[in-house]
């Protein structure tokens, strides 16, 4: 029995089975854990209401911001959350530990290994809903979990190994919520697990991340990666103070980011 609803937070490249993985796992959760209620929280249904099933990367940050806002109140509803997302970025991964910490909760990482050939093919099979070109990219820009020892997955699980009966996957699952409720049940209360330095330092490295990958997705900054990056690397070691919230340092960065940009020009 645990005492408190968590947070999952699955990681992984499209077409690698997040999905479906997630469906198995709530159906498992849901007999396993019970009273608990799980939830799915999936931006492609929020991107969906958004832009009518058609990517549009200008609305990025609504959809971003819609997903963290259900699972905060999810979380608080006190429905375990499963983030059935890419989150490929540790800065996405960030975001989601500050929403779990904030009340209180634990969250697990959960990376789906899937071999990028498997996602090709298994993209191919369903008829190729997303460009290959945008597999092979988020595939090249997935953060390894060797940056910060909050970002690590406590489970590792490649699904193009398991295509077996349901009743092995399940039994696969069962193990997968037992080391889960093993650790949940083993890990302090959450009050302050990290120092304030600590804390300081990956709000300025998270946020500036945050921006240069915003800026990135817009072709028009592409042909200035190389000085973004630059100017990201020089304002991380010039800025006096990084106690300010997340929202204050990107700020700040995009200041110092156009005043560099233009000096870069002349």
């Amino acid at each position: 029995m645990i005492k408190n609803n968590f947070l999952i937070i699955l990681v992984g490249l499209p077409a690698s089975g997040k999905s479906t993985f997630a469906l198995k796992l709530k159906d498992i959760i849901e007999i396993k854990l019970k009273p608990y209620k799980t939830k799915i929280i999936d931006p492609d249904m929020i991107r969906n209401s958004i832009t009518y099933e058609k990517f549009d990367y200008k609305k990025e940050s609504i959809v971003r911001k819609k997903n963290l806002i259900e699972v905060r109140q999810s979380l608080k509803e006190h429905f375990i959350v499963i983030s059935d997302d890419l989150n490929y970025y540790s800065s996405m991964r960030h975001d989601l530990k500050e929403i779990a910490e904030n009340q209180e909760l634990h969250y697990f990482i959960i990376h789906l290994t899937t071999p990028l050939h498997v996602c090709l093919k298994w993209n191919k099979i369903r008829g190729k809903p997303i460009p290959n070109k945008v597999i092979k990219k988020i595939y090249n820009k997935l953060d390894s979990f060797d940056k910060y020892s909050w970002d690590y997955p406590v489970v590792e699980y490649d699904p193009s190994q398991y295509q077996i009966s349901n009743e092995k996957i399940d039994e696969i699952l069962v193990q997968i919520i037992n080391k889960l409720t093993l650790q949940l049940n083993s890990l302090p209360k959450i009050t302050q697990i990290e120092s304030k330095s600590n804390v300081d330092n990956e709000k300025l490295d998270m946020a500036t991340r945050k921006v240069v990958g915003d800026l990135l997705r817009d072709p028009i900054y592409k042909s200035l990666k190389n000085q973004i990056i630059k100017a990201r690397k020089l304002f991380i070691k010039q800025y006096p103070n990084a106690s300010f919230n997340e929202l204050e340092i990107s700020k700040d960065f995009k200041k110092f980011l156009n005043g560099f940009l233009r000096q870069a020009r002349k």
